[in-house]
């Protein structure tokens, strides 16, 4: 059976060291990421394979659901291995199925999202919270002071960012320390490049998010799955880990069988051949 292990460690923050291989919980909700799941035996069993194969980071928010992935997570992993780490986000809204998620960085916003999932997450420190995207109605150090003074209280361990650029993290690192990056990244859509190298500089993660996207454009994708009998979702996860040592892929999924799928990347070696002629073909 597959291991998470086998991906190698990262740290976190300097003090939560997990495997370099993670789980998003997106998922895990109804479809368009809203409501309960259609088969909740169905996530519940995935959430638990997901520990089983030695994945020790999970990442979740508020909005997915909203509220339904951090209350999955709970009920299906709770009490929680010591090693397990759970990230969550807050600063998005989501208002109904098939809608834009409008962004809310009012520091009572966050305040009243940070408690709301530590009631769901049944957890009494959040090891990671990040702010899920800037609010252009709200001055960015407003929001991130608010997440700060929860972290003041105890009530965060560390603070990641997601859906920023460089001058936004450079205005963060100034207030408080940062300790994650999650922007949208995968082999066809790389516009957060520098910031992967950034946070390989700065031994920040860099959690990427829609990993796994537009596979059929890439022939460059197919190819190298062809000849390792591999499937495009496993070259691609393969590619991420071998990217940077800074990338946490988060591959997420309600199905089993996908994650089964997922895990066998783990497996996959590519020369730096193909790494280097992924990296060329966006």
């Amino acid at each position: 059976m597959h291991n998470a292990s086998s991906a190698g460690t990262i740290d976190v923050g300097g003090d939560l060291t997990v495997n370099r291989f993670g789980y998003g919980a997106m998922r895990i909700t109804g479809p368009s990421i809203w409501g309960p799941p259609a088969d909740k035996a169905e996530a519940i069993a995935v959430l638990r394979r997901v520990v089983d194969a030695g994945i020790n980071f999970i990442d979740t928010a508020d909005s997915y659901g909203p509220d339904v992935s951090e209350e999955l997570i709970a009920e299906a992993l709770h009490p929680y291995p010591e090693d397990l780490v759970i990230a969550t986000k807050g600063g998005l809204i989501r208002p109904g199925p098939n809608m834009v998620w409008p962004a809310d960085g009012r520091p009572e916003h966050l305040v009243e999202a940070c408690e709301g999932s530590l009631r769901r997450l049944k957890l009494d420190e959040i090891p990671l919270y990040q702010f899920h995207r800037p609010d252009p109605k709200v001055p960015f150090e407003d929001s991130l002071g608010a997440i700060v003074e929860l972290k003041n209280q105890g009530k965060i361990r560390h603070i990641g960012l997601s859906n920023v650029d460089e001058e936004q993290i450079r205005v963060a690192q100034r207030m408080t320390p940062i300790v994650s990056i999650q922007n949208r990244y995968n082999v066809d859509d790389r516009a957060s490049e520098s910031i992967v190298d950034l946070c390989e500089q700065e031994s920040m993660v860099f959690l990427p998010w829609a990993p796994i996207q537009d596979l059929d454009k890439n022939p460059t994708i197919h190819e190298i799955a062809e000849r390792h009998s591999a499937s495009p979702r496993q070259v691609v996860l393969a590619w991420l880990l071998g990217r940077s040592t800074a990338m946490l892929p988060i591959p997420g999924t309600g199905d089993l069988a996908h994650l089964e799928d997922n895990l066998a990347a783990l497996d996959l070696k590519l020369s730096q051949a193909e790494i280097a002629s992924l990296t060329r073909s966006s």
